[in-house]
Order: C-alpha cells, then structure tokens, then sequence
C-alpha cells in the first residue's frame, strides 16, 4: 500500500512531490500559512489542485468521493461532530482504543460540549480511525492535547502504522515530526 502525492500544487502555490508506504509517516512542516493544510484538504479532495494522487497504483479520481474519504481519512486541527454524543456509530466496539486514549465510558457519551478540546480530539482521532482507513491525514492532531494525552496519541498512531496504515501529519512540533516520521517535508511562505 503507498500513496503518491505527485506535483501537488494547492490554491496558494505550495508545490509538493512524495510517497508515503504502508507503516509509514510523513510530516509536513513549515510556519503558518506556508501551505501544509492546503495540502491534506487537497489530498483528502476536499480544496482544488494541479497535480496527482495515487493509493495503490490508482488515481483519485479513479475512487468514488465516498470510498476516497473512507480509505483517505482527513482530520482537521478543530474537529466538529454533528451528534450530541461522542460515541453513536462513530466509535462502536472501540473501547480498547478509547482506554488507550485516555478516555472513559463516560467521555465516550457525554455530550460534546462538556468534553474539553482535548477530548474532543481524541475522539476525532477513534472515529477517523473507526472504518480501518489505509491512510490517515492529520493536521495538528495533539495540539490541544497535554504531554500525557501526547504520548498516549503517538502511541495509537505507531499501533496504527504497525498494523499496515500511512500518516500524512501536518504539525509545528519539530520533536513529534522527528518522533513520529520517516521523513519531514518543509514548505515555506510564498511571497
């Protein structure tokens, strides 16, 4: 399993070229509004770009949009939920992963707005992974997260490339960009 990002040029120039494999991690780094989020909404097909991506040998546009967005699952940095409870059909069966994360039945339904941005998050990151993705996009997935939360969410994450899956991770902690990933992308400001 790999996905091939080629000559991916997003609405505000940002040009990029790489592969990421099954086990793998990318980071994308670089300060604020050089681009890295262009890019993952454009890989998931959610913002136009120039360009081809690729899983498995087949181009995007070969997949239906609701089969892309299951085997190609994007994570912004701010999750929203349309249901008033964390768990429903989002997170079935996902208790193990729930307890990894740090959290507890009750977290799992509450509702949302008594769960803190943090967990919040971390139950983005269950229901993202709750239809076995091939391919995880994250944009700043631990950012409201504390050190603990942190290293329980790397955790998962390696779980998650250890079982065959590829993260695309968008992040400004040059430390979880060297934990995390094989390789590091830099984009930059354009003028």
């Amino acid at each position: 399993m790999a996905l091939e990002v080629q000559n991916l040029r997003t609405l505000n120039g940002s040009c990029v070229t790489f592969r990421v494999s099954a086990g793998q991690c990318v980071a994308l780094t670089g300060p604020s509004g050089s681009g890295k989020s262009l890019v993952l909404r454009a890989i998931a097909d959610l913002d136009q770009a120039e360009g081809g991506v690729v899983l498995n040998g087949r181009a995007r546009e070969a997949y239906q949009p609701t089969v892309w967005r299951q085997l190609v699952r994007y994570l912004p940095p701010v999750s929203q939920f349309w249901t008033p409870h964390l768990a429903g059909h989002f997170v079935k069966d996902m208790t193990s992963e729930a307890e990894k994360l740090g959290l507890s039945t009750h977290d799992l339904t509450a509702p949302i707005d008594r769960l803190s941005t943090g967990q919040r998050q971390r139950g983005a990151i269950m229901r993202a992974m709750s239809n076995q993705p091939k391919v995880l996009l994250l944009d700043e997935p631990t950012s409201a997260l504390d050190a603990v939360s942190v290293d329980r969410v790397e955790g998962v994450l390696r779980e998650f490339m250890g079982q065959g899956g590829a993260i695309v991770l968008v992040t400004h902690d040059q430390a979880q960009a060297q934990r995390m990933s094989e390789s590091m992308i830099e984009l930059v400001v354009k003028a």
